[in-house]
């Protein structure tokens, strides 16, 4: 919280459209901007790296369908120089380069902009990471910012360099579609191993808990917090794109995209019952520590319970009075000792038949 109130500071007092990278560069250890291209139709694909140096003297295809990316929103000029190529409003700027915002759609006249998270999951920290996903949408082109070069777009990239490919014959829309389907799908995947940790760490909590699986249910509890917090408002704008306002998408592309929608809702679900799950196992640690400490005070109340009758014995004999049973008997000792051994061993005997003795009740 430290950091985001640190580079949230560098706004402070700046008019609306200010252009400031808001993120953490140094932790992410983001690489130089890169700039790829990709211009292609029914017929073919050209795909090229543009120099940022040269970046101000492209000129777009218009008979052309362009899918520009860049990797690297932590340099400003760069962000300015593609928004000033393709007249973005400096608000749009503004959000791109703000990179802990949460899932938004913004709807122009020429574009639309929409922003997602990206999610990656760590299973030796049991923790997850994101990244911002900025794209804009225009009637022949599409725009995607991305703070580092992960790859995660390189399964639509291998379709659109297939021979033949039909993502080639559809619109930018469809593009755009398919890249939110990537995200979405990635959601899936880390989904799926949060729930493979929670059922793992469910067994050990019923086996053997200990402060190591409490540590884990606070680190995938966090983990499901912060998919929850791009994915609820990821489904209101993907729900705001299926109505197609400012009519960007094809008819074609509205079933897909309300497939997309269909899979937020699922993975919101689903999402919910590890939750649940979650929450459900800080009760059953919470159970079997007081279990635990149930029979760690139980040993200490039997050990004490057969103690108590010797401790009475001994304590009758002790009395200085003159005249007491066995204080002359050569044997009185012996007898007492047989007395208190006595007691001992049917007490044993009681707990044993009423289950006190086992560690499992």
């Amino acid at each position: 919280m430290r950091k985001n109130k640190r580079h949230h500071s560098k706004k402070i007092g700046l008019p609306p459209g200010s252009l400031v990278y808001v993120g953490d560069a140094e932790s992410k250890q983001l690489d130089a901007p890169r700039v790829s291209k990709i211009s292609y139709d029914a017929s073919g694909l050209v795909e090229c790296e543009l120099p940022v140096k040269e970046l101000a003297n492209f000129k777009p295809d218009p008979n052309k369908k362009i899918w520009l990316n860049v990797h690297g929103v932590h340099d400003v000029k760069l962000v300015k120089q593609i928004g000033d190529l393709f007249n973005l409003h400096p608000l749009v700027l503004e959000d791109i380069l703000n990179t802990e915002q949460r899932p938004k759609l913004d709807e122009f006249d020429e574009y639309v902009f929409l922003e997602t998270r990206l999610f990656y999951y760590h299973a030796e920290s049991m923790s997850t990471s994101s990244e911002q996903i900025s794209l804009v949408l225009g009637r022949n082109f599409l725009l995607t910012f991305q703070e580092r070069s992960t790859g995660a777009f390189e399964p639509i990239r291998e379709r659109l360099r297939a021979t033949r490919a039909p993502i080639r014959e559809l619109g930018v829309d469809y593009l755009a579609y398919a890249l939110l389907d990537s995200v979405v799908d990635r959601y899936f995947s880390v989904l799926e191993e949060v729930g493979e940790a929670s059922e793992s760490l469910e067994e050990a909590l019923l086996n053997n808990p200990s402060n190591a699986e409490l540590h884990s249910i606070h680190q995938l509890k966090h983990a499901s917090i912060e998919l929850r917090r791009a994915v609820w408002p990821l489904r209101e704008v993907i729900n705001s794109l299926t109505r197609n306002e400012k009519g960007f998408f094809k008819p074609a592309t509205m079933p897909y995209l309300r497939d997309v929608y269909d899979h937020t809702v699922n993975f919101i679900e689903s999402l919910e019952s590890i939750r649940d799950t979650l929450s459900g196992m800080m009760d059953i640690y919470m159970a079997s520590v007081s279990q635990r400490v149930n029979l760690e005070v139980r040993a200490l109340t039997v050990v004490a319970m057969l103690f108590m009758p010797a401790t009475l014995i001994a304590g009758i004999f002790g009395m200085n009075f003159h005249w007491m049973p066995w204080i002359s008997d050569r044997n009185g000792f012996w007898w007492a000792l047989s007395i208190m051994a006595g007691i001992a061993l049917l007490m044993i005997l009681i707990f044993w038949r009423r289950q006190w003795l086992s560690s499992k009740t």
